[in-house]
């Protein structure tokens, strides 16, 4: 892609996968400090305590983190190996199977691609499950750019990665803080509640594009 022709920039959870993007987080930790016999608060003081790497901003740490947490928690490794299914099953939900197919029919339109808030590992976990590497090019993980949306360095990173301009790009989050802050780089979006409307938009944004 050249660096006039438009590009389609997608969130994962929330957007490409019909996942509760927030509440599973807690009912996790809530359903391990039951597994480790302890209060929820008692599960944060020992997490806290244990000073596990932040592996939503770095890669290469995953299972000093998981070894970390197992240690925290006293869960033996058939425990953690199953707190680590839990995590995955939750964190990646179900393809959003439309939206997906939508993505895939604008190659030779657009560019297809994703910048998402993410943790070491979720590119092999979504991949293995959803083949999302056969649409989307370039995606974009927060653990491998080292920045958080909606931290500016992390759409920068996108932008780069794309080799577009910012007016250049349409972007597609399921919440309103990552929509402002890629507003605040010059790239429009829209807050995706439903695949119609999320459609809809790209289709005007891609119309005024051609046009333009």
């Amino acid at each position: 892609m050249t660096r006039n022709e438009p590009w389609i920039l997608f969130d994962i959870g929330g957007v490409l996968e019909i996942v509760d993007d927030g509440p599973w987080q807690e009912e996790l930790k809530n359903r391990w400090a039951a597994r480790a016999a302890m209060s929820r608060a008692e599960y944060d003081q020992v997490i806290a305590a244990a000073d596990l790497p932040r592996i939503d901003l770095v890669q290469g740490r995953a299972e000093e983190y998981w070894d970390g947490l197992a240690q925290a928690l006293g869960f033996t490794p058939v425990q953690i190996a199953e707190v680590r299914a839990e995590l995955w099953d939750a964190y990646c939900g179900e393809a959003n199977t439309t939206l997906i197919e939508y993505a895939r029919t604008l190659r030779g339109r657009a560019g297809v691609a994703i910048l998402s808030n993410s943790a070491d590992g979720a590119r092999e976990e979504e991949e293995r499950r959803y083949g999302l590497s056969s649409v989307f090019d370039p995606i974009c993980y927060s653990h491998e750019i080292g920045a958080n949306k909606p931290d500016p360095e992390a759409y920068a990173a996108a932008l780069a990665a794309m080799g577009a301009e910012p007016a250049d790009v349409f972007f597609v989050d399921d919440r309103p803080q990552q929509i402002d802050g890629a507003a605040r780089m010059g790239i429009r979006g829209i807050v995706h509640r439903d695949n119609a409307t999320t459609i809809a938009a790209v289709e005007d944004f891609l119309t005024a594009a051609i046009g333009s």
